[in-house]
């Protein structure tokens, strides 16, 4: 074998014995890792201690939704604890889109399509107007608009049963008209916003596994 290689040989070598002298003092990291810190760094950084307080402080999702001690504020905390997954926010998105989906189907006469979020109660209710309507040869031209205002009124929850219920307030906007079997106007005026007020309660068992919550009752 001649000098060049064994010179090259010998240098692999010594690379070699470096690469896994550094890898054994320093070890071997995947991706992005944050620097460790020190115990008692953690208990000491006052920045980390503000961070605590953050953290075991009121819960702002619902308090700004109910006022901080009240009923409504500790009914809620109780159902978040059955269904950690519950966030009043996101409740009162999806009250919003039911709110339109049922009172539209209520005007167009067509209840079947929002059945499983109504109460039997309710839905028996709501048919009752519809057959009403049509016994007297009356139907309704409707058009939603939109919610000018929508607030959580209160919310209770029965730690027996595991059921809650949740009280909105809704004030939708929306063009109406009634018209009778020869097609002529009888109320409403479909240039003219016409504003309704609205109180629903929405229920629901937190520990069920259907996520639904159902309309069970209405007023104003």
């Amino acid at each position: 074998m001649n000098a060049p290689i064994i010179q090259l040989l010998v240098l692999a070598g010594i690379a070699l014995f470096l690469i896994l002298r550094l890898r054994g003092v320093l070890g071997t990291r995947e991706g992005f890792e944050k620097p460790k810190v020190p115990v008692d760094q953690i208990k000491s950084d006052p920045r980390r201690s503000n961070f605590e307080v953050i953290e075991g402080g009121p819960d702002r999702d619902i308090t700004d939704h109910a006022a901080e001690g009240s009923d409504t504020a500790q009914a809620l905390t109780a159902m978040k604890r059955v269904d950690p997954s519950f966030n009043v926010s996101q409740f009162l998105t999806g009250a919003r889109s039911a709110y339109e989906m049922i009172l539209m189907a209520f005007e167009r006469g067509d209840l079947d399509e929002v059945k499983n979020f109504i109460s039997p109660e309710v839905f028996e209710a709501f048919e009752s107007v519809v057959h009403q309507r049509a016994d007297q040869g009356l139907t309704v031209t409707a058009t939603f608009v939109g919610i000018s205002d929508l607030a959580l009124k209160e919310a209770t929850f029965d730690p027996q049963t595991k059921e809650a219920e949740l009280t909105v307030r809704f004030t939708g906007e929306m063009t109406w008209v009634v018209r009778d079997h020869g097609g002529d106007i009888v109320d409403g005026d479909a240039n003219a916003i016409k504003r309704q007020k609205d109180v629903w309660t929405f229920a629901r068992v937190m520990d069920s596994n259907d996520p639904n919550w159902r309309l069970v009752a209405t007023g104003e």
